[in-house]
């Protein structure tokens, strides 16, 4: 392509862009930005400025990475636990720390979303799949080794 033509392409793709800007709601334009208006509509009381769509999907999505968090500290405790017990001789001082520090931020979790309490069940068997993997691959023992389903109850986990 000859230079002309590409500072044309180039142009005239820089305009589709500012044309499709032009076109993007506050929510999508500037997210941070459209969160500060939003907390200012709510403190104020200016309920029919608040972007109720998004507000509503921006609040599930809060619940959703409450259970994510949730989650995550499981595999990492679930992880250490399993390779604790299927490879004692390598135990260490830094899977202790871990499995300590995991069961602290799990209890603060729940703690704090004590309404996850009813689902620790079927999440503990979501983290498990998931520390049964990692652990497979940090051990380099392989998956079948480990229990399919998790060998402990919420009680001897947390």
């Amino acid at each position: 392509m000859n230079p002309k033509k590409r500072i044309a392409s180039s142009v005239q793709k820089q305009m589709t862009t500012t044309a499709k800007k032009k076109n993007l709601s506050p929510y999508q334009k500037d997210f941070y930005k459209w969160t500060k208006k939003q907390a200012s509509f709510l403190k104020s009381g200016e309920l029919e400025k608040l972007d109720i769509a998004n507000l509503a999907e921006e609040i599930e999505s809060l619940g959703r990475s409450e259970r994510r968090t949730l989650r995550s500290f499981l595999v990492v405790l679930l992880m250490h636990m399993l390779k604790v017990k299927y490879q004692p001789g390598k135990h260490t001082k830094s899977w202790n720390l871990s499995i300590e520090n995991a069961r602290l931020e799990l209890k603060e979790v729940l703690k704090e979303n004590p309404s996850l309490k009813p689902e620790l069940e079927t999440i503990i068997k979501e983290a498990y799949a998931r520390a049964r993997l990692e652990a497979s691959i940090e051990t380099g023992l392989d998956k079948k080794s480990f229990p399919k389903a998790c060998p402990w109850q919420a009680k001897e986990i947390l």
